[in-house]
């Protein structure tokens, strides 16, 4: 089977994965729109997708600044907080004292509610980026700990024997060995931590900021102006779609296995 070949199967294949979801989106806001018809339910109980969509075209200017804002600080604490879970695993796999005494405390750091902990951040850090940066590392930094950790662990027993009678050191065998097998559950931790990384920036604007898609919810809350609080969540929504998908598109440019390309020709 040629390269060529294979695209063109694998292209039909994509779409129908796609499809059944794609129905089932249209669907839904299908008999959303109909149920609020319907049942004549006021615009400030809940507003049709219709009238969704048209808050979007009329405000899409302010609101794609505000998203720009929001999507700002979640890569930052994105980068920030895979940044330090990835040498921490690093740390925990050749140190496991180190390990023992410290993922306790990331589990409690997990555990302690968002919420809580982003209004003392910013009355410490005050109104700007730094408090919003912090809260999406923080909830970026438990999965993709997890995940690294058991990646770097996942290689078996053979391999790491068959490394130290070649007098590999931990260096070479970290590069060579460790590092790629552990690289799928390192996107896997990545992918969750994008979409959190998302959620954490928007919690972190609630609680004090002048921009974002969270300080649009929050004034729209305010105004019980509940189409635009909707339009801002459909465009946190899409901003979490897209960061996830990135991440899915580097995963695969970066996990090309040599075995996967003859399987494809």
């Amino acid at each position: 089977m040629s390269i060529d070949t294979a695209q063109v199967r694998r292209g039909p294949s994509r779409w129908r994965t796609l499809l059944p979801a794609a129905l089932l989106f249209a669907l839904v806001l299908a008999a959303w729109e109909l149920a609020v018809i319907i049942l004549d339910v006021p615009r400030y109980i809940l507003p049709s997708p219709s009238e969704i969509g048209a808050e979007l075209v009329a405000e899409g200017g302010s609101l794609s600044v505000d998203l720009g804002w929001t999507m700002l600080e979640a890569v930052l604490g994105f980068l920030v907080g895979s940044g330090v879970a990835f040498l921490a695993a690093i740390v925990f796999v050749h140190v496991p004292i180190v390990e023992r005494a410290a993922f306790p405390w990331a589990i409690v750091l997990q555990t302690v509610p968002i919420v809580a902990i982003a209004p003392l951040l910013t009355i410490w850090f005050g109104f700007t980026l730094a408090p919003k940066v912090l809260i999406a590392a923080i909830i970026c930094f438990f999965p993709v700990l997890v995940n690294t950790t058991r990646g770097l662990r996942s290689v078996s027993g053979e391999a790491l024997e068959l490394m130290s009678v070649l007098s590999a050191s931990k260096a070479a065998i970290f590069r060579r060995l460790r590092l790629p097998s552990s690289l799928p559950y390192v996107f896997a931790g990545l992918r969750v931590a994008a979409t959190l990384s998302v959620i954490g920036a928007i919690v972190a604007e609630f609680t004090g900021s002048d921009r974002g898609i969270g300080y649009v919810i929050v004034q729209a809350s305010y105004r019980i102006d509940t189409t635009l609080m909707f339009a801002g969540i459909t465009l946190s929504s899409l901003g979490g779609i897209l960061f996830f998908n990135v991440i899915g598109w580097i995963e695969k440019s970066s996990l090309r296995w040599p075995d996967a390309r003859r399987h494809e020709q």
